[in-house]
């Protein structure tokens, strides 16, 4: 019987199997000090589910390749979750310049996706449908993509500090510079998914709607902006985590942010995450900064889980 003939409950019942399967091996290898053969394991196991599923030999052959680049992917991690000291991430967790850390480095990059969203979507939109110098539009979007982030840093210095576009704007060490770095390297993300979600969208739909009388702003309301609500939350999301784990570009604007800390009630100095977990291993130690990067790497996993348990059929969005 192959996996697309199963039940649900079949499916889950393989699915925890595998999990477990995989769990043990894993525990096995680790505790052996012999990490390496838990990385042939994962190779072999992924041929063998795909012969399993009635792959066939290119099935198993991609099984085996595909496992190669998770290997790469997930290897690390695995070996950083096992390898942190429980004494020590509870430690951190308790630490209050960790709690600082972790509501600048939500706070911020929300603020962020936020402000690429709310400026992104009209020019997604405006992408799809193509207008005069639409080509120059979207290489300079994504421009910061292959910007080396350090120098995003130093553009936005340039661009909006001392003697720039808003010189009543304080941009160094502030809120407002740090917002504006991570706008710079983030805002790619959300609007190229975006404009891939009205590129999907089947424009008949959207003149009908002209037909019947909604203006061109009421069409885009009512019609194209719902229908391409995942794409945008999708986009959002990808903003968000790009803005968390930027360095350079914040590093340069803003090494140390002066912001308002809600339980402190005043403004309070801090670091944005991949600043202070740097920080962190310059003046501590790699475990301290290993479980300072696993707090946040926790604190991550669980924002994206919900979030994209809210953008599931039948969930709310937008």
């Amino acid at each position: 019987m192959s996996l697309t003939s199963r039940t649900g409950y079949e499916r889950v019942a393989l699915l925890l199997a595998a999990v477990t399967v995989q769990v043990v091996a894993f525990s096995l290898a680790f505790t052996a000090d012999r990490p390496t053969l838990y990385a042939v394991f994962m190779v072999l196991s992924a041929a063998a589910l795909a012969y399993g599923a009635e792959g066939g030999l290119p099935g198993m052959a991609a099984a085996m390749l595909g496992s190669v680049l998770l290997v790469a992917l997930t290897f690390p991690l695995l070996l950083f979750t096992a390898r942190q000291d429980p004494s020590l991430v509870m430690e951190k967790l308790f630490s209050p310049e960790v709690h600082k850390m972790l509501y600048l480095s939500i706070y911020a990059p929300l603020l962020a996706a936020l402000f690429a969203l709310l400026t992104g979507v009209p020019l997604a939109y405006l992408l799809s449908r193509g207008f005069p110098g639409s080509e120059f539009v979207q290489s300079l979007v994504d421009l910061p993509l292959v910007v080396p982030h350090s120098v995003a840093g130093i553009v936005i210095l340039f661009g909006f500090g001392q003697g720039g576009a808003f010189p009543q704007l304080s941009i160094l060490g502030t809120m407002v510079g740090a917002v504006l770095a991570m706008t710079f390297v983030s805002a790619p993300f959300a609007v190229n998914s975006t404009r891939e979600a009205f590129e999907s969208l089947d424009r008949r739909v959207e003149y009908a709607a002209r037909v019947h009388g909604a203006s061109s702003l009421s069409a885009f309301r009512r019609i194209s902006l719902p229908l391409a609500a995942r794409g945008i939350l999708t986009g959002g999301v990808l903003a968000w985590a790009r803005a968390v784990s930027e360095f350079g570009a914040v590093a340069i604007v803003a090494y140390t942010i002066q912001f308002f800390y809600p339980p402190a009630g005043q403004k309070v100095y801090g670091a944005h995450a991949p600043v202070f977990i740097y920080k962190t291993y310059l003046t501590g130690s790699l475990a301290e900064s290993g479980a300072v990067a696993f707090i946040l790497l926790a604190v991550s996993i669980v924002i994206f889980v919900v979030i994209r348990s809210l953008a599931q059929d039948g969930g709310t969005v937008l």
